[in-house]
C-alpha cells in the first residue's frame, strides 16, 4: 500500500514550477525600463522559492519508507463524454520526483546567480539581459513540470517546452550565424526523437484504452503501468523502443548526439543548465520513470545498455581530440549520459539516478568554471591559446580542479561512488559492458586532466591584448558552493 504524504505538503507541489514561471512572466511583462538591470531578482527569488519547496518535499519523502511512498495530486480533469475517457492534469510525488526537483532547482539557482555578472559582460544584444532571465525562468518551469508530471500527456507537454526553451537559449546570440545554426540543429535533431516519443504515447493509449474502465485515463502513470499485462510482448517492446528513441534525442545518445556539441554557442550559464540539470537529463529521467514498461521488455533494456555503453566510449574518445574547453565538456556530458543509460540497462536504475545527481553538480561547476576562464580571457576558450592560469585565477582553478577530480572518478569524491556502482553492475550483467565502462573511465580521466594541465599549469602564456582577471563574487560564490 502506498503511504500518503501530508495533504498540505503535497499541495505545495504545483508551486514548484509556478514560482519560476511567475518570475519569468514578471521579467517579460515589466521589461528593461521598469526593472532597470534587476531582471535577475524575480528569477532568483522564484527559483529559490521552488528549491525551498523541493527540499520540503524531499525531507517528507525521506521520512517515509522510500519503496512504499508515492502520491498523486490531481487538480484538473478533462472528461470526454463520447469516449468515456478522462485526461487528468496531475502531479506525482515520489522519491524520484523529489530528488530530481531538488537537483534541478538547486543547480538552476546557482546558475542564475552566476548569470547576474556573466551576462552583463558578454555582448548580449539590446534588451538581452531581461530576455535571458525570462527564458531561464521558463526553462526551469518546463523542467519542473516534466519531472512532476503524473501522466504521459503532461510529461510530453513539459518535454516539448524544455525543447523550445533550449532552442531559445542556445540561439540567444541570434545575430551570430553559428548560434542561429546551432539552435536550429538542436531543434530539428530533437524532432526526430520527439516523433518516436509522441508515437509511443499514442500507441500506449491506443492499445491500453480498450482495457481501461470508463473514467480512468490510460495515460496516467498508475493506470498505464497497472494494465501493461494486457499488452503483447511485441507491443510492449515497440512502445519501450519508441520511448527510448525520444530519450536518445533529448539526451544526445548515438546516433542523435550531433546537436549537443554545437549547443556550446549559447552563453556558458545556458550550457551549465542544459548539461547539468535540464534538457539532457530529461531522457534519463523519462526512461527511469517508465521503468515498468522497460522491465517487461528485455530487448529494450538490452538496447538501452548497449547504446549507453557505446555512446559513453565513443564520446570519451572524441573528447580527447578537442581543444575548446566547452566542447570537451560537451562530449564529456554525452559520455556520462551514456553511463547513466548503461546503468538503467543493467538493472541499476538507482545507480543511474545517483550518477545523474552527482553529475549535475560537478558538471555545472565545470561549465561555470569554463565560463569564468572565458570571462577572464576575453572570450578565448581554446586551451592552445593560453597556459598557467592557476596563478592568475586561483579560485577558478581550485574549484575547476575539484570538479575535474569528481568527473574523473577520483576516490572519495562524488563521481567515484556513482560511476563505480554502474561499472560494478555492468560487469555483473555482462563482462563486455563492464570492460567498456572501465575503459571509458580511463579515457575520462585522460581528457579531463589533459584539459586541466594545458589550461592551468606551466608558465603563464597569455595572448597579446588580453588582461586576465579573476571573476567577481557573483560568479565565484556559485563555483565555491558547487565545489
Amino acid at each position: 500500500m502506498l503511504a500518503a504524504v501530508d495533504t498540505d505538503i503535497l499541495r505545495l507541489a504545483p508551486l514548484i514550477p509556478l514560482l519560476p514561471l511567475l518570475g519569468a512572466v514578471i521579467v517579460g511583462a515589466a521589461g528593461s525600463r521598469a526593472l532597470k538591470g534587476t531582471s535577475h531578482w524575480p528569477i532568483i527569488i522564484g527559483v529559490g522559492g521552488a528549491l525551498v519547496f523541493s527540499i520540503l518535499l524531499l525531507v517528507k519523502v525521506a521520512s517515509q519508507q522510500p519503496q512504499a511512498f508515492a502520491d498523486t495530486y490531481s487538480f484538473y480533469s478533462w472528461f470526454v463524454p463520447v469516449s468515456g475517457i478522462s485526461f487528468n492534469i496531475n502531479f506525482r510525488v515520489d522519491p524520484l520526483t523529489a530528488i530530481m526537483l531538488t537537483t534541478v532547482c538547486g543547480v538552476a539557482l546557482l546558475v542564475v546567480i552566476y548569470s547576474r555578472d556573466y551576462m552583463r559582460h558578454h555582448g548580449h544584444p539590446e534588451h538581452g539581459y531581461e530576455r535571458f532571465f525570462a527564458f531561464m525562468g521558463l526553462f526551469v518551469f518546463s523542467m519542473c513540470t516534466l519531472v512532476l508530471a503524473g501522466n504521459f500527456l503532461l510529461l510530453y507537454l513539459g518535454w516539448e517546452a524544455v525543447g523550445l526553451c533550449s532552442y531559445l537559449l542556445i540561439g540567444f546570440y541570434y545575430q551570430r550565424p553559428a548560434a542561429a545554426r546551432a539552435a536550429k540543429k538542436a531543434f530539428l535533431v530533437n524532432r526526430i526523437g520527439d516523433f518516436g516519443f509522441g508515437l509511443a504515447i499514442l500507441l500506449l493509449y491506443r492499445w491500453l484504452a480498450p482495457h481501461v474502465p470508463p473514467g480512468e485515463s490510460p495515460l496516467d502513470y498508475a493506470v498505464a503501468f497497472s494494465y501493461l499485462g494486457h499488452l503483447t510482448d511485441g507491443q510492449t517492446t515497440t512502445i519501450a523502443l519508441l520511448l527510448f528513441c525520444g530519450a536518445v534525442g533529448k539526451s544526445a545518445q548515438l546516433p542523435l548526439y550531433v546537436w549537443l556539441p554545437d549547443a556550446m554557442e549559447g552563453p556558458s550559464p545556458v550550457s551549465a543548465l542544459i548539461h547539468a540539470a535540464t534538457m539532457v537529463t530529461a531522457g534519463v529521467y523519462m526512461v527511469v520513470r517508465c521503468g515498468p514498461v522497460f522491465a517487461d521488455s528485455p530487448v529494450a533494456l538490452n538496447t538501452v545498455a548497449v547504446v549507453g555503453a557505446a555512446t559513453a566510449l565513443f564520446a570519451a574518445t572524441i573528447a580527447i581530440a578537442q581543444y575548446d574547453m566547452k566542447r570537451i565538456l560537451a562530449y564529456s556530458t554525452i559520455s556520462q549520459l551514456g553511463y547513466m543509460f548503461l546503468g538503467v540497462g543493467v538493472f541499476a536504475a538507482d545507480s543511474a539516478i545517483f550518477h545523474l545527481f552527482t553529475h549535475a553538480f560537478f558538471k555545472a561547476l565545470l561549465f561555470l568554471g569554463a565560463g569564468s576562464v572565458m570571462h577572464a580571457m576575453g572570450g578565448i576558450i581554446d586551451i592552445r591559446e593560453f597556459r598557467g592560469l592557476r596563478r592568475i585565477l586561483p579560485v577558478t582553478f581550485l574549484t575547476f580542479l575539484i570538479g575535474s577530480l569528481a568527473l574523473a572518478g577520483f576516490p572519495l569524491l562524488s563521481g567515484f561512488f556513482s560511476k563505480d556502482e554502474i561499472i560494478h553492475a555492468a560487469f555483473a550483467f555482462h563482462p563486455v559492458l563492464g570492460v567498456v565502462g572501465l575503459t571509458t573511465a580511463v579515457l575520462t580521466a585522460l581528457y579531463t586532466f589533459r584539459m586541466v594541465f594545458i589550461a592551468f599549469h606551466g608558465e603563464p602564456r597569455i595572448p597579446q591584448g588580453v588582461h586576465p582577471h579573476e571573476s567577481g563574487r557573483w560568479m565565484l560564490v556559485p563555483l565555491v558552493l558547487l565545489a
